[in-house]
């Protein structure tokens, strides 16, 4: 294996019965990258991860996590690494630093690197000043800083966050990505799933996942910039949305259409066709505010890779 992966998949396969959730999926993750895993639910994510982290045997296919095969040697991947869900799932009725130090004894921390290193994690997750305080009364914030930091306390080589920031505010979204960057600069590996998309704009590298099977992976720039055609913004009055976005799905020069709020992301072949498409709205009695190419985010992206996906 090359000693800068922390991550190398291969044809990884997992079947339940006749179900195929995940298909020959592979990618790389170097140390110190921050690899983005984006797919819609019952994509196979979680059982990726799963697999991965040593807690399912793939059907077929290689997964070396840490230099370490999933399927021969589970026990010595789960030792290097560190794993953060979605759902808080550390002890309510103990305070932070009980909380570190139970996990710290799982690990096989003891006597005064276990109190280093516990104290480390408290000052880099900012919680020095919480370590009393009973997990439950922690704000939604704080609560995934205490389960990152539980998550890192063995000074884990790669760390897996599984929707680590759902249901978190802004501000505390950004300040937990802040830690997740820090830690990366420091050279461990991390792999995080998200469906917030300018969290994924974070991530050095992205793989989206679609029905089991890999449907695109790159740089966010890549993959921004492969969005074939002129992505357009449309808006018109409220009470005609559907009925716009009914005619530009019909529409024989549109190649996509979507809704994006209270606006429409329409993919033409050109830029050419903006009068043209503008034309046909209003030939509807619909009512076009603006209309204009826009830059393609990675919302954009995945939507068209989905819906290239469902048209195939």
């Amino acid at each position: 294996m090359n000693l800068e992966l922390a991550i190398q998949v291969t044809d990884l396969t997992k079947h339940f019965g006749r179900f195929v959730a995940v298909d020959r999926v592979s990618f790389q993750v170097e140390r110190g990258e921050v690899f983005g895993f984006l797919g819609p639910n019952g994509s196979g994510k979680s059982t990726t991860i799963r697999m991965l982290c040593g807690i399912l045997l793939p059907t077929s296919g290689t997964g070396v996590v840490g230099g370490f095969d999933v399927a021969r040697e589970p026990e010595r991947v789960r030792e290097r690494i560190g794993y953060m869900s979605q759902k808080f799932s550390l002890y309510e009725e103990l305070t932070v630093q009980e909380n570190l130090d139970f996990f710290a004894g799982i690990y096989g921390l003891a006597g005064p690197d276990a109190v280093a290193r516990r104290d480390e994690v408290l000052i880099l997750a900012g919680l020095a000043s919480h370590r009393t305080v009973l997990a439950r009364e922690l704000p939604g914030g704080l609560r995934q800083r205490l389960a990152l930091a539980s998550a890192i306390i063995h000074r884990p080589s790669v760390l897996f966050l599984d929707e680590p920031t759902a249901g978190v505010d802004p501000i505390s979204r950004r300040e937990f990505w802040a830690l997740i960057r820090g830690m990366a600069s420091a050279g461990t590996a991390i792999f995080v799933t998200t469906h917030y998309m300018d969290e994924a704009e974070h991530c050095h590298s992205l793989a989206f996942i679609y029905q089991g099977k890999l449907i695109a992976q790159g740089p966010p720039s890549v993959l921004k910039r492969g969005l074939h055609g002129a992505l357009v913004e449309v808006e018109v009055e409220p009470a005609a949305l559907l009925r716009a976005l009914e005619a530009l799905q019909a529409h024989p020069q549109a190649r996509e259409a979507a809704m994006f709020g209270a606006k429409l992301h329409l993919t033409l072949e050109s830029r050419d066709s903006l009068p043209v498409v503008r034309a046909a709205l209003e030939g509807r009695g619909i009512t076009v505010r603006r209309m204009e190419a826009i830059v393609p985010s990675l919302e954009d992206v995945f939507v068209s890779l989905v819906a290239r996906e469902v048209g195939a």
